[in-house]
């Protein structure tokens, strides 16, 4: 598997990466194409697509908070012909070595905390990745669903981190995205 990844807008890149994101995030949390450009505008995103022989099969798009030494994996998308296969493991393995390599102290998702099973199965996957649960739900203004923060310590340091503090991290990151189109966190 090889994998590109750039800070930078790139329209052949995205154009890999858009029918893998579309798929998984289309109808349900995709942000417009605008608001990724933005990210990139803004400095803070970083653009990832792993390629086998046929084509383009995973992707993600995270973010970056350099002070704070935090990587936010924004998106992660696997191809749903190749799911099953371990692809999204290995990829979330480079994003982690990537992350430490680049002096990040953690990385942090956010994941649907309703308990429904595709919610269950995208929470066990994570932590089958090494990504810790915190307890707090979080409920944006913006949209109906609830989150909860997962994070991945890059560091040896073991003090348990809270929801509360990754969702500082999360809504800056999300403000920042979102930075001269109007739209702020609560």
């Amino acid at each position: 598997m090889k994998i590109k990844t750039v800070d930078t807008w790139d329209d052949e890149l995205w154009q890999d990466a858009s029918p893998l994101y579309m798929e998984a995030f289309g109808d349900k949390g995709a942000k417009p194409v605008k608001i990724v450009k933005n990210m990139f505008a803004q400095g803070i995103a970083e653009l990832h697509v792993a390629y086998n022989e046929s084509g383009a099969v995973v992707m993600a798009l995270t973010g970056k908070l350099i002070s704070d030494r935090v990587m936010i994996i924004d998106y992660l998308a696997v191809s749903e012909k190749k799911r099953g296969h371990g692809l999204g493991k290995h990829f979330v393995d480079y994003l982690r070595h990537k992350a430490d390599h680049e002096g990040y102290q953690k990385l942090i998702i956010e994941a649907e905390s309703e308990k429904t099973l595709d919610n269950r199965r995208r929470i066990h996957f994570w932590q089958s990745c090494g990504f810790l649960l915190t307890a707090y739900v979080h409920h944006y203004i913006w949209v109906p669903e609830t989150y909860q923060a997962m994070y991945l310590p890059l560091t040896a340091d073991s003090r348990k981190v809270t929801g509360e503090e990754l969702f500082l991290f999360i809504n800056t990151f999300h403000r920042l995205s979102f930075r001269g189109f109007g739209k702020d966190e609560d």
